[in-house]
């Protein structure tokens, strides 16, 4: 009977084992290929200028897709321009990817000067929006500082022959592309759409649109081999940065890059004027920090760098000297032009401007006065503990004190010990006008208001 019993439980066993791994497989070839029949394309943002952060971000999104197996890669890209190594890490993380990759620049009424146009003609896909542009692609010095024409031409030339390697590649229009380079043209999306060869490959209004329209479509990679898009039924997942990458691509933003630079000088300030203050110091190091790390990528000239430290040191100097206002004045003219010279780019992306410049100038040199004249009042200001906080202040006398005697007097909310050079009476007013160790010297002082010394005890 238990045998039985042993018998039927384990033919149970398997039963239930055999069924489970019967569903569990049924549910493998059921699901795998719904997965395998929904492709994935990944769609990305681009919206500022190019720098090592969108390069991180662009290769990030990249491996993903590789990861996940993607079949399309979709970056939408708002740019003005950016540095020329980041826009080389990024066409080179284009031109490796393994899922063809498709540069959107969109949506109507945005561009890709510069740097975006170089990374919309390295794209498999170059497609923009109705109503937008590319192109004015032609170098400059990162620093913003005027360089010869020799070092000019070469830099032009080396942009114009990495762009042409990249429209031949994609079989683009080679001479409108270097023209964008060496000429600083710019075309919009008709111009590029219907040149011969064409700078781009189609017009979308939209992500959605533009994935519709490659449905199916036959797409050369960079290295000559050929692959059809089969988008049907597509899921499309949006990528968004990090919140680190976030902060950091913030910090590119010229206004953002101002203000770290003037708060770090200011921070720094304070803590050499009051030493071991720790925090002012730490911050204005770490603003300023932040503020070289956007100077990386931004176009600045290092000369209104200078004069904005020029200025505030002038601010300082005016409560040290008396110049009647002259150091004042010119500390704030100086704060003035280093602001406006601070980016040197004719992009009005990266310009500052005077509606922000002036505000701000004028809180920095305010608030820089108010500082330094609090702590000059701070110098000037009487002790109040020791020997020199006891000196001048006012009590009444609690016994009478014959001249050259001692007796006991109540001062700062205290009975001391006193000696007086002349007879005082018990009740008088009393004025300390020495100290010796715990011993007074004091004088009568009959102008002495009763609510001064606090009355008699």
């Amino acid at each position: 009977m238990r045998y039985g019993v042993r018998v039927a439980i384990a033919c149970l066993a398997l039963t239930w084992v055999y069924s489970a791994h019967g569903l569990a497989d049924n549910q493998t070839r059921t699901s795998t290929p719904a997965r395998a029949t929904t492709p994935l394309v990944l769609s990305a943002e681009i919206d500022g200028i190019i720098h090592p952060v969108a390069a991180q971000f662009v290769q990030r999104t990249i491996e993903r897709a590789e990861r996940e197996g993607a079949a399309l890669v979709i970056f939408t890209l708002r740019t003005p321009g950016g540095l020329v190594d980041s826009t080389r890490d990024i066409n080179n993380a284009i031109i490796r990817s393994r899922p063809p990759v498709a540069v959107f620049v969109g949506p109507a009424g945005n561009r890709a000067a510069s740097a975006g146009f170089l990374i919309t003609i390295a794209a498999d896909i170059a497609a923009m929006a109705p109503g937008t542009h590319i192109g004015a692609a032609h170098p400059v010095a990162g620093n913003g500082e005027k360089i010869d024409e020799t070092m000019a031409a070469k830099m032009t030339s080396d942009v114009a022959s990495y762009a042409r390697t990249l429209a031949t590649q994609r079989h683009r229009n080679v001479e409108l592309v270097e023209k964008a380079v060496t000429e600083s043209r710019s075309f919009t999306e008709q111009e590029a759409l219907n040149a011969k060869p064409p700078l781009i490959d189609v017009l979308a209004s939209d992500v959605d649109d533009l994935v519709r329209k490659l449905e199916g479509r036959s797409v050369t990679r960079f290295d000559g081999t050929t692959q059809v898009l089969r988008l049907e039924g597509v899921r499309i997942e949006q990528i968004d940065m990090t919140w680190a990458q976030r902060a950091l691509s913030t910090l590119a933003h010229p206004q953002i890059a101002y203000l770290l630079l003037t708060l770090g000088m200011l921070g720094l300030t304070v803590e050499f004027w009051s030493p071991g203050a720790i925090f002012p110091g730490v911050a204005g190091g770490i603003c300023l920090l932040l503020a070289f790390f956007a100077f990386q990528v931004l176009p600045v000239n290092y000369a209104g760098v200078a004069l904005i430290g020029f200025g505030i040191v002038l601010l300082i100097l005016e409560v040290k000297v008396a110049s009647y206002g002259a150091l004042a004045l010119g500390g704030i003219i100086s704060l003035l032009l280093g602001s406006m010279m601070l980016i040197d780019s004719r992009l009005p992306e990266l310009q500052i401007g005077l509606r922000f410049i002036i505000p701000t100038v004028g809180s920095l040199a305010g608030l820089l006065l108010l500082l330094v004249g609090m702590g000059v009042r701070a110098q000037k200001t009487r002790a109040t503990t020791g020997v020199e906080g006891m000196l001048d202040e006012v009590g009444r006398a609690l016994t009478s004190i014959e001249a050259g005697g001692v007796g006991a007097v109540r001062t700062h909310g205290e009975i001391w010990t006193a000696t007086a050079q002349e007879r005082v009476t018990a009740g008088d007013a009393v004025r300390v006008v020495g100290v010796n160790g715990l011993l007074l010297t004091v004088k009568p002082e009959a102008r002495i208001p009763a609510a001064q010394t606090g009355g008699l005890p």
